[in-house]
């Protein structure tokens, strides 16, 4: 039992319409457009369902978690919507930021402390990020792109620093 059972996180294969949402998405004019929107979308969408649902999962069938971590300089809870890859039973995420040059904040926040909260449909656990292994690290790339195709055009696009990649155990 990890902490992708404890939540209830499952995949579930994307409808034709949500395919083509995340062909788009992989794109860069799509990653960029959702940079910038899908943070409020979600935070809408996840209000009018009362945290049943998320832009994400709408959208393109992926299901999304929140992490909360602590901010690293200001100490100020932060929560971030992220796609998870299941691993042996726990959740990986990956810090991909849409395929954009700079480390996503959260990435940052949780090599600075690596407590966080993680919720899925209003189900929260407290959890602890480790940095995944080389292994780990093979095998959560190796199976992102049965999570959603568009990680694997991400990773092709992030260059001048290294994807990080932190599993999250039940604390």
């Amino acid at each position: 039992m990890g902490l992708a059972d404890d939540l209830g996180y499952r995949l579930r294969r994307p409808n034709p319409f949500q395919a083509l949402m995340q062909r788009f998405a992989s794109t860069r004019p799509g990653a960029w457009v959702f940079s910038k929107a899908l943070r409020h979308l979600d935070d809408a969408v996840g209000r009018l369902s009362r945290g049943r649902t998320s832009a994400p999962e709408v959208l393109a069938g992926l299901p999304v978690i929140d992490v909360t971590t602590t901010g690293r300089k200001s100490g100020l809870k932060r929560r971030s919507h992220l796609i998870a890859v299941p691993l042996d039973g726990t959740l990986a995420v990956l810090g991909t930021n849409f395929g954009q040059p700079s480390t996503p904040g959260w990435v940052l926040n949780l090599e600075a402390n690596p407590r966080a909260s993680v919720t899925y449909r209003r189900r929260t656990v407290q959890a602890s990020a480790r940095p995944a292994t080389d292994d780990e690290y093979a095998r959560v790339l190796a199976g992102s792109s049965q999570v959603y195709a568009g990680y694997l055009k991400y990773q092709q696009r992030i260059t001048g620093r290294r994807l990080r990649i932190f599993l999250l155990d039940p604390a």
